[in-house]
């Protein structure tokens, strides 16, 4: 192979680094298999290696695939598995930083496979296709296609793993070419320093992001966020979606589709959490599905008095009222759910399922018949002993009520940053966020409409038992 790429010119203006390209069954690294690689080692400011090799994928290869690539079952049929070639692959990549169009793709699939063989795969990356970005902005294409029209390059085994780490080197030398070596080692230094990014995000955009409380959203092609979250280290979090071996699909689409980030910092997590469910629900991104849902909540309302049937009763979001949590039991999603956890307490505890309002008719219940009921439908037992032993049986699931005289004020430091900021509280509803002395005394001479959320319930019942910093109102 290095007699094939003696046409070339001499590369001694380069780094070093080893440029790799590969081939798979398809576009996620998580299910799809390589099926060729190929790379070229520069060391001194020469070709010094050279590899290639068909992978047998250990699955059939997609049609689609095979007419894109010409590789096909037959040819990887007797091709070494990534197994066999995984120590030899990387006694090529050790040491030097790797080069690949779109790295992330070349990357994200390497790693996996070593993963699969219980090994670790890090190294350094430099991603081509943003480095045709920064040398080359007053063009819109920087694909291997984009760039072969717009250079002039040819080539005989496009879409071969050799043939296109060839076409990057040749890619490289016109670079030369047209802005010097010194231009183009200082664009391939400043992207080797930095993380592996999307190849639609620019180095700076996440340099700029600072490591503190916040919200972060991600958009794509359109000016609505496809996912939105939170973290007490904003710029470490967002690194952490794009690393190359993305733990589910989801997170691998994420890190292919974003294009923009923009963030909201906030004093603490609390801020944070709160922030996050708000905009979760205003904006809906198609990639935060549960706290996106609509929440059609319902809870159980015990009777205050023996003559009040059924004893319990089911009330949805809208009668919601905190005052009288004392009555209510459980946060359910739907109506079915909160009937599952009552017969399933009525089975456990011998409770009437007709005084629970989960039987109708009238005289002794089913469930005495077969001796899972103690009778006080068949006059066996006091109603008043079978309603104590009810309100002992809904313990479990009690919601708290709310532990304060009226409103109160959680605030939160940010250290670094100075930032502070005060979560205002009232009948477990989040009523709002004040900055300064002036929000403040706004704030406790307002009125505000309780709306009452349950993931803002869990977050603030969760934090009232970690030591916080409370303003009582």
């Amino acid at each position: 192979m290095l007699k094939e790429l003696m046409h070339l010119p001499e590369y001694h203006w380069l780094p070093d680094m080893v440029i790799l390209d590969i081939e798979t069954t398809g576009g996620s690294h998580l299910f799809d298999r390589i099926t060729e690689i190929a790379l070229v080692r520069i060391e001194g400011g020469e070709i010094v290696d050279t590899w290639q090799s068909l992978i047998n994928p250990g699955r059939s290869i997609p049609m689609t695939i095979t007419h894109l690539t010409g590789i096909t079952d037959e040819m990887v049929k007797n091709a070494p598995t990534f197994a066999e070639i995984a120590a030899t692959l990387y006694q090529y990549l050790e040491g030097v930083p790797l080069a690949a169009h779109n790295v992330r793709f070349d990357y994200g699939f390497l790693k996996a496979e070593y993963q699969r063989i219980e090994a670790t795969l890090h190294l350094r990356t430099l991603c081509t296709v943003r480095l045709s970005r920064r040398m080359f902005p007053e063009h819109k294409g920087h694909g291997l296609d984009a760039i072969i029209r717009r250079h002039g390059l040819t080539t005989t085994a496009r879409h071969r793993a050799m043939g296109d780490v060839i076409l990057v080197l040749e890619y490289l030398e016109k670079a030369r070419l047209a802005l010097g070596s010194v231009c183009v080692i200082e664009h391939i230094k400043y992207l080797s320093q930095g993380p592996s990014l999307p190849v639609g995000l620019e180095q700076g955009v996440v340099d700029r992001i600072p490591d503190s409380p916040g919200v972060y959203m991600f958009f794509g092609e359109t000016d609505l966020p496809i996912y939105i979250g939170k973290s007490v280290k904003l710029r470490s979090r967002i690194l952490n979606h794009f690393s190359s071996d993305h733990s589910s699909a989801k997170e691998m689409r994420i890190a292919q589709e974003v294009k923009h980030i923009e963030y909201i910092q906030t004093a603490g997590e609390l801020g944070a959490l709160l922030l996050e469910s708000k905009l979760i629900k205003d904006r809906q991104p198609i990639y935060n599905r549960m706290l996106r849902r609509s929440r059609q909540l319902q809870s159980i309302r015990l009777a205050e008095t023996l003559n009040q049937t059924p004893w319990l009763t089911y009330i949805s979001a809208d009668q919601f009222d905190p005052a009288n949590f004392d009555l209510m039991y459980g946060m359910f999603r739907t109506k079915k759910s909160a009937e599952k956890v009552i017969r399933q307490l009525a089975i456990e505890h011998q409770l009437c399922p007709r005084l629970l309002g989960i039987e109708s008719g009238k005289g002794a219940c089913f469930a005495y018949q077969l001796k899972r009921c103690t009778g006080v439908c068949a006059g066996k037992e006091p109603p008043e002993i079978h309603y104590l032993r009810l309100t002992q049986a809904l313990i479990s699931i009690r919601l708290k009520s709310w532990p304060y005289k009226g409103r109160i004020g959680i605030r939160e430091v940010d250290k670094a940053t100075g930032k502070t900021q005060v979560q205002i509280f009232d009948q477990w509803c989040h009523i709002a966020t004040v900055d300064d002395e002036i929000q403040m005394d706004e704030a406790r001479q307002s009125r505000f409409e309780l709306n009452f959320d349950l993931d803002t319930y869990k977050l603030l019942a969760k934090a009232l038992k970690s030591s916080l910093d409370i303003i009582k109102f």
